[in-house]
């Protein structure tokens, strides 16, 4: 197997999931949103810190590790939506150059994809499969969508699985992670009058790997269907941390994002064996164990600027 984005909250996962059962991994990263302390040396893992942007270093990975059977397309770059340049080069050239390592295996391949490839504004809750792909409302989600029509035509056997918010231990992006730094430094935090559909990314791993074992095929919602307020979110995590009497928060009534994105996951508890869906509470106990050990060094959001 190869992992983009092995060293990422998602790669990751899976890769223990994968190493768990015997398999072999090749793991890539390039470190700029990942830790290399996410994957536990193993004799059936090779990690390597490089970049999909680098084709010649793919085409490396293949002579020294390949041939592969399966290609797990976890790395994006998501940090700055005013970035275009970068997120395109990434998640647009990036994911050509991991298509066509998988296209010279003959490869399953199994791409992840943003819910904002809907826009921020769907006028169907929850959204079907179905419903017109119409990313405008990011960079971000222009250049997944854009890899996702590379990864439909290129011939490939693949699964897409399109995300809600997949949160949990080793996510350092959002709105969890933003929010245990600062209320542990005792800093206001600013909140988006808005709903997420908070999912734990060991769900998501578990129901990966049988994608990457063969079972169904094209596009999945990978989603509980129901969403949470991000307000409580944040109480829950000042509970945790025994702060509740002096964690401070602005409430934000038109941050610029999508007010909430439901995804119909239907199809998806149809074709795969669903694990009970972690609560939101199990989900930011994790991660604020992670963070404890661990630690979160800096803010990273989609939700910038998108010029």
């Amino acid at each position: 197997m190869l992992i983009t984005g092995g060293a990422g909250m998602v790669g990751s996962h899976i890769a223990d999931e994968l190493i768990r059962d015997g398999h072999s991994v090749t793991a890539i990263d390039n470190l700029s949103t990942g830790r290399s302390s996410h994957l536990t040396p193993h004799p059936n893992l090779n990690f390597i810190q490089g970049t999909i942007n680098d084709s010649v270093q793919l085409a490396g990975l293949l002579e020294s590790f390949g041939p592969f059977d399966v290609v797990v397309h976890t790395a994006a770059e998501y940090s700055d939506n005013s970035k275009w340049e970068l997120q395109t080069e990434t998640n647009v050239l990036g994911t050509i150059n991991v298509i066509r390592i998988a296209q010279l295996c003959k490869a399953r391949f199994i791409y992840f994809q943003t819910a904002l490839c809907y826009g921020i504004s769907p006028t169907v809750s929850p959204v079907p499969l179905d419903y017109p792909r119409q990313p405008m409302s990011s960079s971000y989600a222009i250049s997944k969508t854009a890899g996702e029509f590379y990864v439909e035509a290129s011939g490939l056997d693949f699964v897409i699985f399109r995300l809600a918010n997949i949160v949990g231990p080793r996510n350092l992006s959002g709105a969890i992670p933003i929010f245990y730094k600062r209320i542990s430094e005792g800093a206001e935090c600013t909140i988006s009058d808005a709903k997420r559909d908070f999912v734990d990314v060991r769900n998501l791993a578990y129901v990966a790997k049988q994608a990457i074992l063969g079972s169904g095929s094209g596009a999945y919602h990978f989603s509980s269907g129901k969403d949470s307020s991000i307000e409580e979110v944040f109480h829950l995590i000042a509970q945790k941390l025994n702060k509740q009497d002096v964690a401070k928060y602005n409430l934000v009534k038109d941050s610029g994002g999508p007010a909430s994105i439901l995804l119909d996951p239907s199809r998806t508890y149809a074709d795969f064996e669903m694990p009970r869906i972690s609560t939101l509470q199990e989900i930011i106990d994790a991660a604020i164990n992670y963070y404890e050990a661990f630690g979160v060094d800096r803010e990273v959001t989609q939700m910038k600027n998108n010029k």
